[in-house]
């Protein structure tokens, strides 16, 4: 994966943002999942929102 957060770590702040419903975070979390499994590059907005999510 191109950014610093790990897969597994993304995985987490998808299950918490979700018992939560926090839909923008998981929406965020969901996009930079699939970019990883394609290959593909996530955005840089999507990662934003996932390291913030704990702030």
């Amino acid at each position: 994966m191109l950014s610093d957060i790990p897969t597994d770590t993304i995985w987490s702040i998808l299950e918490a943002a979700n018992e939560l419903g926090d839909t923008s975070t998981v929406d965020a979390c969901r996009r930079v999942i699939d970019a990883n499994l394609r290959g593909g590059t996530p955005g840089q907005s999507d990662l934003d929102a996932i390291a913030a999510f704990f702030a």
